[in-house]
C-alpha cells in the first residue's frame, strides 16, 4: 500500500510552487482538500487527489439539476 499523504516534493510539484502558502493557494483554486499542519506544511490525501483528476464523478454535480429555459414562461 502507498503513502496516505501526498510528499512535499509532491505537492511542489502538483502546484508548481515551493513556499507553502503559495501551494494553499493553488490548491484552494484547484479544489485540492488539504490541512494545513502546526508547521505550516501542508497534508493532502492521495486518494483525494487521485480522485479529483482520474474524472471520478462528482457526487455534487450529479446532485443538481441541469439548467433549462423555462418554457412555460414562453
Amino acid at each position: 500500500m502507498g503513502e496516505i499523504f501526498l510528499s512535499r516534493e509532491e505537492i511542489a510539484q502538483l502546484t508548481n510552487r515551493q513556499r507553502f502558502k503559495a501551494q494553499a493557494s493553488v490548491l484552494r483554486y484547484m479544489g485540492v482538500e488539504h490541512r494545513v499542519r502546526p508547521d505550516g506544511s501542508l497534508a493532502v490525501m492521495r486518494a483525494h487527489v487521485e480522485k479529483l483528476f482520474c474524472g471520478e464523478p462528482n457526487t455534487l454535480a450529479h446532485k443538481t439539476k441541469p439548467i433549462e429555459p423555462n418554457w412555460s414562461a414562453m
